[in-house]
């Protein structure tokens, strides 16, 4: 697909090239006035975000202290829907629009299952909300809509490659991310939105495998669907984050090298750090469950019991096999709690 940017704020024959791409293959064909008002409140609604953490934070030796990505607002209180990451032990939070006025927002949720953050508006935002789609029922051939925020903000126009079960090398997991195509560096809590205006997914990464891991290289970019977000909303705003997050967390970085589960990097001070992990590590085995993929490895060690319990690894470092013991601790007791949560 020829890929087509412009700069928000558009003029109305673009504006209406992107809505004559998006409704050529849509599922459920609209009216180009109707489709072109709900595709202008879908880019209205997403927002730039721009983070400071705390100075203290342990998430600042890989995502850094300042930070800036995209949300979408996704009620009428001001709620936005962003990347976790980008809020993550954050200090000072501030909403962007696109004509340059900045609203001050604190976060309420960051979800560590999901990846989901959000944060909300402290003054009125002045955007209409968009409402959530479904992801499952996005064609192949489906053009969709890939918006960011901020005074640069982006809109072009994406085409679904894949949807499958996401393994990240942080200890993340997720079921039915998707994967879009052409790619875009900035992703980062950026809408993924349907032709009816729908957002679809919140992204997260720029990945060289969007296709899949048995299709040619395709660069592309993933994105968290919103179907993980719908059951557990009200959750998140209780409590901050689901229950699903309070689990069992060892710091470690893992990659998958010639059909092997290699240590590719150790957290500071984290329960591998202090047990003796060491990058290279060729990871064999878990509470005495073999690992093939790093999906195994973190499923089995979120399945194996209480968050903060001992854990035995089972390694091979060069031509030994070592057990190691690994007292795991919950995760989110060892971050800087953002304001809010």
């Amino acid at each position: 697909m020829q890929s087509l940017w412009f700069r928000r704020g558009l003029a109305a024959a673009l504006w209406l090239a992107l809505v004559a791409a998006t409704s050529a293959l849509s599922a459920e064909p609209m009216s180009v006035q109707a489709q072109s008002l709900a595709l202008s409140r879908a880019s209205d609604a997403v927002v730039g975000v721009e983070v400071q953490a705390v100075d203290d934070a342990r998430s600042a030796a890989t995502l850094g202290t300042l930070r800036q990505g995209s949300g979408v607002v996704i009620s009428a209180d001001g709620l936005v829907l962003t990347i976790g990451y980008l809020v993550l032990e954050a200090e000072h939070v501030e909403l962007v629009t696109d004509d340059a006025r900045r609203i001050p927002a604190k976060v309420v949720a960051y979800d560590l299952a999901t990846g989901f953050g959000l944060v909300q508006a402290l003054t009125p935002i002045g955007r209409e909300p968009v409402p959530l789609g479904e992801p499952a029922a996005v064609g192949r051939e489906e053009p969709l809509v890939f918006a960011s925020g901020g005074e640069d903000a982006l809109v072009s126009v994406a085409r679904l490659v894949s949807r499958r079960p996401f393994a990240g090398y942080w200890e993340y997991l997720i079921d039915g991310a998707l994967f879009t195509h052409p790619p875009r560096r900035d992703h980062s809590g950026a809408g993924l939105f349907n032709g009816r205006g729908e957002l679809l997914g919140v992204g997260s990464l720029f990945v060289a495998d969007a296709a899949g891991p048995d299709a040619p290289p395709m660069p592309g970019n993933m994105f968290v669907p919103v179907d993980l977000l719908k059951p557990i909303l009200a959750e998140l705003l209780q409590r901050g984050a689901s229950r699903a997050s309070t689990r069992a967390w060892l710091g470690l970085n893992c990659i998958e090298q010639g059909g092997q589960v290699r240590v590719a990097r150790v957290s500071d001070d984290s329960p591998a750090d202090v047990a003796g992990v060491q990058r290279g590590d060729q990871v064999l085995a878990i509470d005495g469950v073999t690992v093939r993929d790093v999906a195994a490895l973190w499923k089995a060690l979120w399945d194996g019991g209480a968050p903060e319990r001992a854990v035995k690894l089972t390694i091979r470092r060069g031509d030994e096999r070592q057990e190691l013991t690994l007292q795991s601790v919950d995760r989110a007791k060892t971050l800087r709690r953002a304001r809010g949560v």
